[in-house]
């Protein structure tokens, strides 16, 4: 039976820190799972579609938040289950 799973996954350098996740740690919870939501939303570029897709009828001098982090941040909240 083939294996077709990964066992780590690398993800790019945060100033000189190598960031990795695997599967060696046992039974452990934490939120690190929004790595590899941004890693795997950044290769299939799904919140970029999205944001194409919208338009934003907020006055821009008044925004502190672009839309794309804003929607961002509701999609990943979402997947976490917040």
């Amino acid at each position: 039976m083939t294996n077709c799973t990964q066992e780590s996954f690398q993800f790019p350098r945060v100033n000189r820190r190598v960031v990795e996740a695997n599967f060696n740690g046992g039974k452990i919870t934490s939120d690190g799972g929004v790595l590899l939501l941004r890693q795997a939303d950044h290769l299939l570029g799904l919140s970029d579609a999205i944001t194409q897709a919208l338009t934003d009828p907020r006055r821009a001098a008044s925004c502190d938040h672009d839309l794309k982090g804003l929607l961002r941040q509701r999609l990943y909240a979402i997947a976490l289950g917040l």
